[in-house]
């Protein structure tokens, strides 16, 4: 299984998985306005063990996350949102949402720095009750009454950030400081004839022979750069 950023030609095939599951459907530009207007925050999850027979054979999306910022959020403080969350029933149980959820907030941490994501939730789905409050940590903040269309209530809840962008500011750091230690570092030891202490650079260990080599003159280059300079 391979969880990679939605890409604007996985939108027919994550609009499918969306009609399948869910009772809120949304046209394929409004996927489209998410995917150009913050490519970072959605997720797609395919199944790569169905063999492609052809180059041209579409990858078989069997689950996905629709995420944004919010961009007049109402309490002024920066916070990511998740629109929309599916899993195929073939593939439900295998982690799968938990890990399209995670990458999506890593992404609203690191890329936009959001404080907390939020979402909506229907009262009655227990099973997105239970990931989102007690596998990801999300608390209710308030009821939203008659949110859904056929006049069912909603959930609206929140997972603070703060934790998490912390641990991308400490990573940050560790990976500096590694950085400038290895910058520190000898970069080895001398090899070859120059490596072998004591030798005087025959590799026998003894008196440093020397040798007469050609330079300047000797070599031509002087007559070079004058014949040169007299052509010029």
């Amino acid at each position: 299984m391979d969880i990679r950023v939605l890409k604007p030609s996985d939108i027919p095939h994550v609009q499918l998985a969306n009609i399948t599951n869910l009772p809120e459907n949304y046209f394929c530009k409004y996927y489209l306005y998410h995917a150009m207007s913050w490519p970072q925050l959605s997720y797609v999850a395919v199944d790569v063990s169905r063999p492609q027979k052809t180059p041209y054979d579409p990858p078989k999306i069997v689950g996905y996350v629709l995420a944004k910022m919010e961009e007049e959020p109402t309490d002024g403080v920066q916070h990511g949102h998740i629109t929309s969350l599916s899993v195929m029933r073939t593939h439900r149980r295998l982690g799968l949402a938990e890990k399209l959820m995670r990458q999506s907030q890593r992404a609203m941490a690191e890329t936009f720095s959001a404080h907390y994501v939020s979402l909506h939730v229907r009262i009655s789905n227990t099973a997105a009750l239970h990931l989102y409050r007690d596998t990801l940590g999300f608390t209710v903040d308030k009821v939203e009454p008659k949110y859904y269309a056929d006049g069912e209530d909603a959930y609206s809840m929140r997972m603070d950030l703060s934790s998490l962008r912390q641990e991308l500011i400490d990573a940050e750091s560790d990976g500096e400081q590694d950085e400038i230690k290895s910058e520190g570092k000898d970069e080895g030891d001398e090899v070859g004839s120059a490596g072998k202490k004591g030798d005087g650079g025959d590799g026998k260990g003894g008196k440093k022979r020397k040798v007469k080599v050609k330079v300047g003159r000797g070599l031509g280059v002087g007559e070079l750069v004058e014949r040169n300079e007299a052509g010029s």
